[in-house]
């Protein structure tokens, strides 16, 4: 089926389910085919949230440790200055 631009806007809705339902939709400007509209066809479930980082699992390695803070690092986040001043130039 092919659509002018005008109806493609006045019936979005109903040319997007009969693409979902299979039917070819193009649109066209001023009767030349400009554009087609195509289903996403969906995986079964979709991915779950972090399933990305999960598809890694096995392939990245830590170093023993990578999870602890260093003491030197804690003390001058405590400690230090919010604002850091610039030394003047001696």
């Amino acid at each position: 089926m092919i659509v002018n631009i005008h109806a493609a806007k006045t019936n979005l809705s109903k040319l997007i389910e009969r693409a979902e339902a299979g039917e070819e939709v193009i649109i066209a400007r001023a009767g030349s085919p400009r554009v087609r509209l195509d289903p996403i066809v969906a995986k079964s479930a979709g991915p779950k949230k972090g399933a990305w980082l999960d598809s890694m699992r096995g392939r990245i390695k830590f170093k023993p440790g990578w999870d602890q803070t260093s003491e030197e690092l804690i003390r001058q986040t405590e400690r230090g200055p919010i604002f850091p001043r610039d030394e003047p130039n001696s």
